[in-house]
């Protein structure tokens, strides 16, 4: 074979090191949300509602959750936030074009002040029946702590709501059925914390969203979950119980619990990952672990229930 290189490839060499021009790609639109609102933001910080998937929005504060889920015969809201986060809430449900008067349901996670303190206020403007656990229900009613939460004693009072129904009997459960929510009891953080599941459906597809309570083992300082051996047992139950649902998108009362700004930032809350209901439940169990590590550590390697090593 001759040494010498061929004419064809002679000619290409000039355009071989010649520089190609920049790629241009566009950035990603910064989401409005994650625009005005930081992780583990104010409570009562306004932040713009979105659409999450379907007929499921965010109507929340940058720190507190709130979930409008839309149908023609009625919509249902999950959470006020406070008493001042609750005008904010309003704001942005008549911001999406709907009428707060069309909420015929409330729902709530647990019974906090900053999720359910301003459930009255949004009672008055809806006239929606509040549903919930029996202890949440008794909650909000009297607008006092129940004694057997961990954090009795903690928070101010609340304006007591009208009235408030258990979800598991009569026109409590009849209205779950009407509106088509389906209940995860979920003691742990409060003793009448409550998850909540439904189908959100977008031009035919459709996913299982589960709003799924904080389940973070928080107290006040003189209490120890080690000495409550029967409530840490429904804690367990509760994780699992949130594990094992079926689970295409998780929501939590505070959104940078299901990492909602990180998501909004990537483009995609159903993206799978560590923030699916399984992760979810192993993120708040590992936290839950250390706690009673803490309080016990011969306690926790006594009692701890088979299965959650």
């Amino acid at each position: 074979m001759s040494g010498r290189f061929p004419a064809a490839l002679l000619l290409a060499l000039p355009l071989l090191g010649a520089q190609q021009p920049p790629v241009s790609i566009e950035p990603r639109p910064v989401h409005p949300w994650v625009a005005a609102c930081e992780d583990w933001d104010d409570w009562d910080k306004a932040g713009p509602p979105f659409k999450i998937y379907g007929n499921t929005w965010y109507v929340g504060t940058c720190g507190i959750s709130a979930i409008l889920i839309t149908a023609d015969d009625g919509h249902v809201l999950i959470d006020s936030g406070t008493e001042a986060g609750a005008d904010i809430v309003l704001a942005n449900i008549r911001s999406l074009g709907f009428d707060p008067g069309d909420v015929k349901l409330l729902l709530n996670s647990h019974e906090h002040f900053d999720h359910v303190g301003g459930m009255a206020k949004l009672q008055e403007a809806t006239g929606a029946q509040i549903v919930s656990s029996a202890i949440g229900a008794e909650t909000m009613l009297s607008g006092k702590d129940h004694p057997d939460d961990p954090q009795f004693g903690m928070h101010p009072p609340m304006r007591p709501v009208r009235s408030a129904l258990p979800f598991y009997e009569g026109e409590g459960q009849w209205l779950l059925h009407k509106y088509r929510m389906w209940p995860i009891p979920t003691p742990g953080h409060t003793p009448g914390a409550m998850s909540w599941t439904w189908r959100a459906c977008d031009e035919g597809e459709c996913r299982t969203v589960v709003y799924a309570d904080s389940l973070s083992a928080v107290s006040s300082d003189a209490y120890r979950f080690t000495d409550h051996a029967e409530y840490l047992s429904q804690f367990f139950t509760s994780l699992k119980r949130v594990a094992d649902a079926r689970c295409d998108l998780v929501l939590t009362p505070h959104p940078s619990g299901s990492q909602m700004r990180g998501k909004l930032m990537a483009g995609d809350l159903s993206a799978p990952g560590a923030n699916s209901c399984e992760g979810y439940m192993r993120s708040q169990r590992g936290s839950l672990f250390v706690r009673l590590l803490r309080e016990d550590p011969e306690w926790m390697q006594k009692n701890l229930p088979q299965g959650v090593q």
